[in-house]
């Protein structure tokens, strides 16, 4: 997986609320036996037409939105249990969902995939919707390390994330890596 530290980048705004995962990568898509690819498809049926022309209104499809952030409506990820669709996030290019809820199952596998899930208020939600809305090239700042998500000085948001994915993330670890960055520590202990 990618680290993730400091990041600054401008974001995407899909406010829609009660995004499932069969909206993020649609079933018809999961016959891939590689995470590549799997970007192509995301939000495939809100982005695409039945005859795969792009859908103008769509947000992925409007060139002045872009960015490595993805903030969504309340409840992002809902549904079935399905791990492609933090893999069409982060083949898409996010590295960040921020959401005012997430559902347990998505945000696991997120965090196992190596995008960091931002949970901040409603009223912030909105707040950052809106900064998004008025101003595309608006260039959010995230601090893993710090646990901070801020635009400029006009807003400032800590987060909270399970220290061993902080870890995770902020070296580009999944669970195996880890095992092998302590694997002296494993050793000495089996040794007692």
């Amino acid at each position: 997986m990618e680290k993730i530290n400091k990041l600054s980048t401008t974001a995407v705004p899909l406010a829609m609320e009660d995004i499932d995962t069969d909206q993020i990568i649609p079933s018809r898509f999961l016959k891939a036996i590689s995470r590549a690819g799997f970007g192509d498809n995301l939000f495939r049926d809100w982005r695409y037409d039945k005859a795969d022309k792009p859908i103008p209104s769509f947000i992925l499809n409007n060139p002045l939105y872009n960015g490595e952030i993805l903030i969504a409506g309340r409840n992002f990820g809902c549904g079935s249990s399905r791990e492609h669709a933090a893999w069409a996030l982060v083949d898409y290019g996010f590295k960040i969902v921020v959401s005012s809820f997430f559902a347990d199952i998505f945000k696991g596998n997120a965090l196992n995939n190596g995008i960091l899930p931002i949970t901040v208020s409603e009223t912030n939600l909105q707040a950052l919707l809106k900064i998004v809305n008025l101003n595309p090239k608006a260039i959010f700042e995230v601090d893993l390390a710090a646990q901070s998500f801020c635009y400029k000085e006009a807003l400032k948001i800590n987060f909270e994330i399970d220290a061993y994915k902080k870890e995770c993330l902020l070296n580009g670890y999944d669970d195996i890596d880890y095992l092998l960055s302590i694997k002296q520590d494993i050793v000495a202990y089996e040794s007692l």
